[in-house]
């Protein structure tokens, strides 16, 4: 017999999406989760998420927070916070590594607050990228 986590004292089959992805610590907040989910970064097999929509064991869930996208497959439902060794039990985690550094530094950025690109610097972009004019 499987032990015992906490949150799941009444053998839940379903929980709501935001409260579960708060309860395994993938969103710092429930509120954070529930604009998440609000704003369509949350899908659940595929299809956008509202705070309320049901997960099973065996949904993908895909969160998408911060610029990194995760990908997990719920493991066991759980509608409490729990402690980070439980959550890890409550989930499968399928994201994709991280890009390396080099990447990174390679990546055009622009400072926080400075408009759009200019034409200009559209094109050194696009030509940084790869990606030719049509």
């Amino acid at each position: 017999m499987a032990p015992a986590v906490p949150g799941t004292q009444h053998a839940a089959t379903q929980a709501r999406v935001d409260s579960w992805t708060w309860a395994v610590r993938l969103f710092k907040t429930r509120s954070a989760a529930a604009e998440a989910c609000r704003g369509g970064h949350v899908r659940v097999n595929g299809a956008a998420a509202k705070p309320a929509h049901p997960v099973h064991p065996g949904d993908e869930v895909r969160i998408r927070a911060g610029g990194i996208e995760r990908i997990v497959i719920v493991e066991r439902i759980v509608t409490k916070r729990v402690g980070p060794p439980i959550a890890a039990q409550c989930l499968i985690d399928r994201s994709p590594p991280p890009p390396s550094r080099e990447i990174l530094a390679t990546l055009p950025r622009r400072d926080r607050g400075s408009g759009r690109p200019t034409k200009r610097e559209r094109r050194e972009t696009d030509r940084l990228l790869g990606r030719e004019d049509s």
